[in-house]
């Protein structure tokens, strides 16, 4: 690997580090979500066990103590105690703003990265190029394959690793998008369910 960097160029160590990083985010992002996503369905049923029995305290503390932001975002409707159902849809965007920016955290790098991936490797084959010429200068009128040889070798390295990082960090991009996605999708779905059901639970009380 350290022999590819040095043949690959000037833009060969930058797109390595860029490969650590992609690499790096990508890695703590999917742990992170992989704790974020909970099976939405079985939390709301324990928690209207829970609320039926009129405990609304230890129905707050089985949100906090489930982790992801479906649990966040159910805690605050919670906290609402018996507000009208505006004041709780506002608590439940708020807290979901901000659990989407956590998720999104991180996302926007591996898009810039593979962004400039390919630009990095188009200026290393750029130079090579740029070093074969001056080589085949060099030895004019006199030119061997050989002379050409390692400007042709750094141009194609440098292409074939901006091209190698832009595709996985393409691929992690879209990974963390479609999990974020679905995160985003379970807290909707409890978002409209809890409604439903406290406005259910409400009337039922008053019955």
């Amino acid at each position: 690997m350290e022999t590819w960097i040095h043949q690959g160029g000037p833009t060969m160590p930058v797109i390595a580090l860029a490969s650590v990083v992609a690499l790096a985010v990508f890695l703590l992002r999917i742990f992170h979500l992989h704790r974020a996503q909970i099976r939405a369905g079985d939390f709301l049923q324990g928690l209207f066990n829970v609320l039926r029995s009129g405990n609304r305290v230890e129905a707050i503390s089985l949100c906090e103590e489930t982790p992801g932001p479906v649990a966040r975002i159910v805690r605050a409707a919670l906290l609402c105690g018996g507000s009208d159902d505006e004041t709780i849809r506002l608590a439940m965007e708020r807290t979901g703003r901000v659990e989407i920016r956590r998720l999104e955290t991180g996302i926007g790098t591996l898009a810039t990265i593979a962004q400039i991936a390919p630009l990095l490797g188009l200026l290393g084959t750029v130079l090579g190029l740029a070093e074969a010429l001056l080589q085949l200068r060099a030895a004019a009128p006199l030119v061997h394959a050989g002379d050409l040889a390692e400007g042709l070798r750094r141009a194609l390295l440098s292409t074939a690793a901006g091209l190698g990082l832009a595709i996985a960090a393409y691929t992690f991009h879209n990974v963390l998008v479609g999990r974020v996605a679905r995160i985003v999708h379970d807290m909707e779905m409890a978002s409209l369910e809890l409604t439903g059901r406290l406005r259910q639970m409400e009337e039922e009380s008053r019955a």
